[in-house]
């Protein structure tokens, strides 16, 4: 049971491994990850009652607000983990990254970092000073980098603020593609994760151990006829069927540019001072023109209007006098 694929489902929780005699560690919240996980591995790879015993003892999270954790222990209740205690109330990010050892690294991380929020003041100190914040999202990329074994790979949700962010994004950014291979970057719809945000994101996968040479980018679009997902009408694990087809199984092979899809060199990334946002080249942008000329030509237009507002008023009024 050492290579088990973790099944994916999109919910704001951190699963680094399931598969390991060590405890694990991530911001779990209501446990989506975990039990998708719990399903998949029941339903593909338990096979006896020492299968089940492992998975029992398998599985690991933490969480540090307190409805979330609570919300999460009893997912797992629900999903046949019997004595859910290794789920913990706790803060992942306290503990000092040079802390994390050799013996914490993991094979296959999956995650949905929390993105937008920040973290109370100190939690910083556990980085290296080059790349202390306190965004959630960028320790946890940091996190992520530093946990992953040599040959680790990872998939991650990220919003469109880590891919051109500066500063300290920068950093990070340039040490993710030195340790990783950042060989795809899926881009979503807008609505994916509406009502609960409605921040753009993007799907990253990587693999550690050797740098980044080109990134391929693949923009998943709306399905014909559907304007935007809400809570009611999500997105379906089938509208991503056309990039599957395009990815190229394991070894990424046979890939192509289309009008959904492009790479872009890690030259050109890093003469961009690391900036990810690669917008798609396909895509003809619409010049809207100077704006001090556009405000100009409004503020005109709308003097035009007024002036023959008054100009229709006149001739109204002389009307109605000669009529009288």
């Amino acid at each position: 049971m050492d290579n088990l694929e973790i099944a994916y489902n999109a919910e704001k929780s951190w699963l680094t491994a399931i598969v390991t005699s060590d405890e694990r560690y991530g911001c779990c919240g209501t446990g989506g990850f975990l039990t998708c996980s719990v399903e998949h591995i029941r339903k593909n790879y338990v096979k006896s009652v020492e299968d089940r015993h492992i998975l029992q003892q398998q599985i690991h999270g933490v969480e540090k607000k307190q409805l979330p954790h609570l919300l999460c222990t009893t997912n797992m209740l629900l999903h046949g983990i019997e004595v859910p205690s290794q789920i913990r109330h706790d803060n992942t990010l306290a503990r000092p990254l040079r802390d994390w050892g050799p013996k914490d690294r993991v094979k296959v991380i999956i995650t949905n970092p929390p993105f937008g929020g920040m973290e109370e003041d100190g939690i910083e100190l556990n980085f290296p000073k080059v790349t202390q914040t306190r965004e959630t999202a960028d320790l946890f990329l940091q996190l992520i980098i530093h946990v992953l074994e040599s040959t680790g790979r990872a998939a991650l949700v990220l919003p469109d603020g880590t891919l051109f962010g500066e500063g300290v994004k920068t950093k990070i950014k340039e040490k993710l593609l030195q340790e990783c291979n950042l060989h795809t970057i899926v881009r979503l719809p807008n609505s994916v994760f509406a009502p609960y945000t409605s921040i753009k994101t993007n799907l990253l996968f990587l693999e550690k151990g050797t740098p980044t040479k080109e990134v391929w980018y693949y923009e998943q679009q709306l399905p014909a006829g559907v304007k935007a997902y809400n809570k009611t009408k999500p997105m379906k694990a089938e509208e991503f069927d056309a990039c599957k087809q395009w990815w190229g199984g394991e070894s990424r092979k046979d890939r192509k540019e289309s009008e959904i899809a492009w790479k872009v060199s890690v030259e050109d990334i890093v003469a961009s001072n690391f900036n990810l946002d690669i917008k798609n080249p396909h895509v003809v942008d619409v010049d809207h023109g100077d704006p001090d000329e556009l405000l100009a030509s409004y503020q005109q237009l709308q003097q035009e209007i007024s002036d023959t507002l008054d100009t229709l008023k006149a001739e109204l009024g002389s009307a109605l006098i000669k009529f009288n």
